[in-house]
């Protein structure tokens, strides 16, 4: 639990690289993530060049920490790996992965941070052309990891106020602190 709720968005890093067996445990926790029908349809493309990296974040709004992480996962979705062959099953699977990578960079101590590419067309067409992904693979994200400056911190997002619990009678009642304690 302390790793679920310690896990905040990192967008400050230190610019120090991690090693290969960090990238590679993260990726082992990326795909032990669920999958529809255990189809599995992510790919993941490990991006540590400099230039690289640079070139990704001057086109892409909400990943200018790129360089600064030193390295990043690219998420991708194979809907024709995905249950019945669906995007819909590769998209969801795929962020499931991506939720893993997100819970095992702060289990080893890095930072990392989901930033979107799906479903703005212009940035999956520009992915696309920076790293050759085929027409058929659809970039999900880009999960910068790198050491944490320390400047971003955990937000508490808990709201009772959206929990709804069902009665018998089918009816919707609304979690409120009478209901937490008995009254």
């Amino acid at each position: 639990m302390s790793t679920i709720l310690e896990r905040k968005s990192v967008h400050h890093y230190t610019g120090q690289k991690i090693g290969i067996e960090a990238i590679d445990r993260i990726l082992h926790a990326a795909m032990a993530a669920p999958a529809a029908v255990q189809m599995m349809p992510w790919e993941f493309i490990v991006i540590t060049d400099d230039k690289i990296l640079h070139s990704l974040a001057a086109g892409l709004p909400f990943a200018q920490m790129l360089p600064e992480a030193g390295t990043a996962v690219v998420v991708c979705a194979e809907p024709g790996k995905a249950a019945m062959g669906k995007e819909e099953f590769a998209v969801l699977d795929s962020a499931c992965a991506s939720e893993n990578i997100l819970l095992a960079a702060e289990a080893l101590g890095f930072g990392a941070v989901w930033t979107a590419i799906y479903p703005d067309k212009g940035l999956i067409k520009f992915v696309r052309q920076q790293l050759q992904i085929p027409v058929n693979i659809i970039p999900l994200n880009i999960i910068p990891i790198g050491y944490p400056t320390g400047e971003d911190k955990v937000r508490d997002k808990y709201d009772p106020a959206l929990i709804h619990w069902e009665k018998w009678q089918g009816t919707l009642i609304t979690l409120s602190e009478n209901n937490l304690h008995g009254k």
